[in-house]
């Protein structure tokens, strides 16, 4: 059984890490920010907490499930205006930060924090100078 203080951690950093990815979303005026980012990973990180609790060998159900689930409300962000696809980006940020939730969920601190930093650098991509010369 998992300690209430390390719940409460995995729960905070979860609200934390979906934060910071959705502040980013949210800067670049995307329509998925920091509350959408915040609670995609606070769920993740809670349906993972409550699995190890009451059902510890059904994990992998779980985790199929959320990566399912998650990508309809990913493709609630995508648009197509004309001859151009929007939301991608958005999507599959809302997509990566409920994978952010379920390492955190199963305590995977510094491979949390690693992932957060990779994708923080993909998302800042798309305004570097290099790819504005491509």
């Amino acid at each position: 059984m998992t300690e209430y203080t390390e719940i409460l951690l995995r729960l905070v950093f979860s609200v934390a890490a979906g934060g910071l990815i959705g502040l980013e979303r949210e800067v670049v005026h995307k329509p998925a920010g920091v509350r959408t980012h915040m609670l995609v990973c606070l769920g993740s990180a809670l349906f993972v907490l409550v699995t190890i609790e009451t059902l510890p060998n059904e994990a992998a159900r779980i985790i199929a499930g959320i990566a399912t689930g998650i990508g309809f409300l990913g493709a609630g962000t995508i648009f197509k205006a004309k001859n151009d696809v929007h939301g991608l980006t958005t999507a599959a940020s809302i997509w990566a930060v409920s994978a952010v939730g379920l390492a955190i969920g199963f305590g995977y601190y510094l491979m949390t924090i690693i992932v957060v930093i990779l994708i923080l650098i993909v998302l800042h991509l798309n305004k570097s100078e290099f790819f504005k010369r491509l």
